[in-house]
């Protein structure tokens, strides 16, 4: 059963009820008179904290005022597999594009004509016992390597009459270069190479007086040109 509260306690009710209506009439009281004054002169109770000592709220002044919640800040936790994922991504797509990058700058300095083999320039073009002599001839041992001198596609390589083996090459113009006396070669009909690739060696078959290569130039329209200014055009002097 409840305790019944002290006859203190009561009387500190009564004061503070009869306190209230106190201030519900002068208050009403002034709102018929005009204006009100100024609220040191009128107010029972010059704050908050007097009105809670008047009525047996508080002591001293001091109110205790519960502080508004704190607000937490949810940190997010990152998925460290998915994170890890990401990275690894990112990594191979810069390593592409890296890649992509050299491959570019490296056909942008790649030899676009190059000379047919390395030797010993033995004869030009034009007459020669005889007859003409529609290409140029650079002796060296058997087995030198012989290369595309510019990009091209292989139209043959073969057996081919007075070369024994030959490999035709066309390039983007139209012109096709002429390699004979070969030894072997490597290439296939249809296969395309690059400036400087290696596409046979040298030897010393067919009508031949010894190892070297016969390099010939014909135009789009299958004139023989000679090699040697046509090469010194891009650059080869033999």
């Amino acid at each position: 059963m409840a305790t019944p509260p002290s006859s203190a306690a009561r009387g500190r009710v009564v004061v503070a009820a009869v306190a209230l209506g106190a201030f519900a009439a002068a208050a009403a009281g002034q709102s018929l008179q005009g204006p009100r004054q100024a609220s040191n002169d009128l107010s029972p109770f010059a704050d908050g904290n007097d009105a809670s000592a008047f009525l047996g709220m508080g002591g001293g002044g001091n109110v205790n005022v519960a502080s508004a919640p704190d607000v937490l800040t949810v940190v997010k936790t990152a998925d460290g597999a998915l994170e890890a994922q990401k990275v690894a991504e990112s990594a191979k797509i810069n390593q592409a594009r890296a890649a992509d990058a050299q491959a570019k700058q490296a056909e942008a300095n790649r030899a676009k004509f190059v000379k047919p083999t390395q030797g010993t320039f033995t004869s030009g073009f034009g007459a020669r016992w005889g007859t003409t002599h529609y290409g140029v001839d650079i002796a060296n041992r058997i087995g030198t390597p012989i290369v595309a001198v510019a990009d091209g596609v292989v139209v043959e390589a073969g057996p081919a009459s007075g070369f024994g083996l030959w490999v035709r090459l066309q390039h983007a113009d139209g012109t096709i270069t002429v390699y004979g006396h070969v030894d072997s070669f490597n290439v296939r009909e249809g296969q395309k190479v690059k400036a400087g690739e290696q596409i046979a060696r040298m030897g010393n078959r067919g009508y031949s007086t010894g190892p070297h290569l016969h390099f010939e130039v014909w135009d789009a329209t299958g004139k023989k040109l000679n090699p040697v200014p046509w090469l010194a055009a891009r650059g080869i002097n033999l």
